[in-house]
């Protein structure tokens, strides 16, 4: 968090959910997502490259979330994986856990389910092993 390089969303959207739209079924997408509607479904990105998914004040997800970088600001219900960069704008409210390496809340956002941390991979601490030969 400190010194180190701050992921933040990438402004590009590729795709978009409108609203009045109710999709049934899972979402797979590379780049940006915007969420105006319904998905009752899984919203994954794929290709191992940063994701943006954007979920508006309208928006409404039921099922798994799992992108680099998410905004949301309606609501979730599903657990959401943001591996660099999670957003709870004012209007949102999620159920299930969050998991998130970067985490910003804005007052009034709700959050029913838990908030794991999930360490920078290359930070995790190893456990010390003792020479060989020693014992405790």
């Amino acid at each position: 968090m400190f010194g180190g390089k701050q992921s933040k969303p990438h402004s590009r959207i590729d795709g978009l959910v409108g609203a009045g739209t109710v999709v049934e079924g899972n979402i797979t997408f590379t780049g940006g997502l915007r969420v105006d509607g319904k998905v009752r479904g899984n919203v994954v990105a794929t290709g191992g490259q940063p994701s943006t998914l954007v979920l508006s004040e309208q928006g409404y997800i039921e099922g798994l979330i799992r992108v680099s970088h998410a905004v949301i600001n309606g609501t979730v219900e599903g657990p959401v994986h943001g591996s660099e960069y999670v957003e709870l704008q004012a209007k949102a409210k999620v159920t299930g856990d969050i998991s998130y390496r970067t985490l910003e809340i804005q007052l009034g956002a709700l959050v029913q389910g838990r908030l794991v941390h999930e360490p920078v991979e290359t930070a995790k601490v190893m456990p010390l092993k003792a020479p060989a030969g020693q014992s405790d």
